[in-house]
C-alpha cells in the first residue's frame, strides 16, 4: 500500500525547493518526504495531500507557486483547535453537509510560524492571491465547509487577510537574542530572583549524573533515533496525547537535513535518558519534541530551553521558539508572541458566527501579550517579540 497520495510525488519535485526555498526547513521537500515516508501524514491517518500549485503565464508555465494543501477527515495534529465549531456546523448542517473533510494549508503536526504560499523569486506579483483562489475554488467545488491555514508568517497573514479570510490570535513564548555573548550576558538582564532560580535549575540538572550533550548531524546514529522515538512515545504516552509520528519519521528526517537536525541530550552511557529534538532554520533555532525515560529535576528545562540558549548565544542565532503552549517558559526569558491562522467559510451564516468568535478571541489574546510582566529587568530594555 503507498504511503503517500497520488499528488504528493509530482508535488515533491524540484520546483518544490524552488518556491518554498532554503531558510525554513519545515517547508522543505525533506521534511514533506521525511513524513510521508514514515507513514506520518497518509491518507491511511487522515492527512491526503492536495497541494495548490500556480503556473507562469504561457503553455510551458513552470510552477512559480505552491501552498501545502491537505484534505482533512479530523482537525488532530494541527494545534489551532477547531472543534467546537466541527461541533456547531454538524449540529446544524444538512445531514450531507458535514465539518469534514476540510482543507488545511500546513505542516502536519507542526506548530511553528513560517510560510504556507511557496513563491518562487522573481514570480509574479498576484502568485499568492492565485493560490489563495485555487483553494478557495476547491472549497465551492467540492461542497467543503471550510478551509484553514495555520502559523502564518505576516507576508502571508496580509494575503489571506486581504481575500477575506478571518484571522484567528493565538500566541507562543519566542525568545529574541539581541546579541548576547553568553548565557551569563543573557543573566544579567533578568531580575535578581529570576537570575538566581535559573543558576540554581541549571545547577541540579547538570548534577544528575548524566553526560549533557548536543548532538548534530552525522554525530547522530540509527541508534539514538531508535531510542528518541522510545522517547517520544514515552512522552505522549505520559501526557495522554497520540503519537503522530511513525517510528522511522526522525531517522528518516536527519538522513535529509543533515545539519539541521540537533539533539540536547543527557546520556547514561551509550543510552538516551532524555532528550529534545531542535531544527535550525536560516535565522530560527526551533524546539519541537521531548521525552524523557526518567523524571529528573529540571533536566527538561535545561535541555528544551537552557541549552537551546546556549546554542543561539554561541552560534549567534537570532530567535528561538520553544514550541507550542507553556507559560513556565515566560520566567526563563521567552515572552509571548503572537501566532496567526486564516479561515475561509463558504456558508454565511456560520462564517459570521465564527468571525465573531474570533474578533473577540483575537482582542482576548493581543491584550494579554501586552500585559504581560516579564521576567526582565527595567534597565535592561528589553522587551522581547512583539510581532
Amino acid at each position: 500500500m503507498p504511503t503517500t497520495s497520488p499528488s504528493s510525488s509530482a508535488a515533491l519535485g524540484p520546483d518544490w525547493d524552488a518556491c518554498a526555498g532554503s531558510d525554513d526547513p519545515f517547508v522543505s521537500r525533506a521534511f514533506f518526504e521525511a513524513l510521508f515516508e514514515s507513514g506520518s501524514a497518509t491518507p491511511q491517518s487522515g492527512w491526503t495531500f492536495d497541494p495548490a500549485t500556480v503556473a507562469s503565464p504561457g503553455p510551458t508555465g513552470h510552477i512559480v507557486g505552491i501552498a501545502p494543501v491537505f484534505r482533512k477527515s479530523h482537525s488532530m495534529g494541527e494545534y489551532v483547535f477547531d472543534h467546537s465549531w466541527a461541533q456547531a456546523w454538524n449540529a446544524r448542517a444538512p445531514a450531507n453537509r458535514r465539518y469534514y473533510p476540510k482543507l488545511l494549508v500546513g505542516v502536519p503536526f507542526t506548530p511553528v510560524p513560517g510560510p504556507r504560499l511557496l513563491v518562487r523569486p522573481g514570480a509574479p506579483a498576484d502568485t499568492r492571491d492565485r493560490l489563495i483562489a485555487a483553494i478557495e475554488a476547491v472549497v465551492h467545488r467540492d461542497s467543503l465547509s471550510s478551509a484553514h491555514a495555520n502559523f502564518l508568517i505576516e507576508q502571508d497573514r496580509a494575503a489571506f487577510e486581504q481575500r477575506g479570510w478571518i484571522l484567528r490570535a493565538g500566541y507562543q513564548f519566542h525568545f529574541t537574542n539581541p546579541g548576547h555573548a553568553n548565557f551569563e550576558a543573557f543573566l544579567a538582564t533578568l531580575q535578581s530572583h529570576r537570575r538566581k532560580d535559573i543558576r540554581r535549575e541549571r545547577r541540579l540538572a547538570q548534577a544528575s549524573g548524566l553526560d549533557l550533550r548536543t548532538l548534530r548531524g552525522s554525530e547522530l546514529t540509527a541508534d539514538h533515533w531508535r531510542q528518541f522515538h522510545t522517547l517520544y512515545l514515552a512522552n505522549s504516552d505520559r501526557k495522554w496525547g497520540q503519537a503522530y509520528l511513525g517510528a522511522t519519521f526522525f531517522q528518516r528526517m536527519a538522513a535529509k537535513l543533515g545539519d539541521r537536525v540537533i539533539l540536547t541530550a543527557a546520556m547514561d552511557g551509550s543510552n538516551l535518558v532524555a532528550a529534545a529534538l531542535h531544527l535550525r532554520g536560516m535565522h530560527t533555532l526551533y524546539g519541537r519534541n521531548w521525552g524523557a525515560l526518567r523524571q529528573i529535576p529540571f533536566l527538561h528545562f535545561e535541555l528544551c530551553y537552557y541549552m537551546a540558549l546556549d546554542l543561539a548565544f554561541a552560534e549567534g542565532i537570532p530567535r528561538v521558539e520553544a514550541g507550542a503552549q507553556g507559560e513556565h517558559k515566560l520566567q526563563r526569558g521567552y515572552l509571548p508572541a503572537p501566532t496567526w491562522s486564516a479561515h475561509y467559510i463558504a456558508e454565511p451564516r456560520f462564517r459570521a458566527a465564527v468571525a465573531t468568535f474570533c474578533a473577540e478571541e483575537r482582542a482576548a489574546v493581543l491584550a494579554m501579550i501586552a500585559d504581560v510582566d516579564g521576567p526582565y529587568r527595567e534597565a535592561a530594555g528589553f522587551e522581547g517579540p512583539r510581532e
